[in-house]
């Protein structure tokens, strides 16, 4: 597949410089990108299969989390960690919320879930740099 040399949508355009794609769980991969003379954040391409979802994962760690949408149909679930309150479910559809952003705060649970007939393709961007810890897995 294609690797980005830049990333330009909604207020972010920056240069970009591929370094590894990962596979995150069956129907979830995730090409990690340095963004070049930015040292304080990152970038990931996640694309999910049809009917698939990314892990369940609480936000351990970080200044911003931020969750944007590129192409599909999709739904981004964002919980407190509390049980107390309602989860916040967010709506993604192509051609209408291209870029389209959610900031996940540290303590928060988060989940992508792609519509059951259309690929999910979305951004992360992570203020300091992505490193293990950053997010819990939890059982689904």
């Amino acid at each position: 597949m294609y690797k980005l040399v830049d990333f330009s949508i909604g207020i972010h355009d920056f240069a970009v410089q591929y370094l590894e794609t990962q596979q995150v769980k069956e129907g979830v991969e995730c090409d990690v990108y340095e963004i070049i003379g930015d040292s304080v954040r990152d970038l990931a391409i996640v694309r999910v299969k049809a009917g698939h979802k990314t892990p369940l994962q609480k936000v351990l760690k970080g200044v911003e989390t931020i969750e944007g949408f590129i192409d599909g149909r999709a739904t981004l679930t964002v919980m407190s960690s509390t049980s107390d309150s309602e989860p916040q479910v967010y709506s993604f559809d192509a051609g209408q919320d291209v870029g389209k952003e959610v900031i996940v705060q540290v303590g928060q649970i988060v989940q992508w879930t792609a519509s059951s007939d259309a690929d999910l393709t979305f951004y992360e961007i992570c203020t300091p740099p992505y490193e293990d810890g950053r997010f819990e897995d939890l059982a689904e």
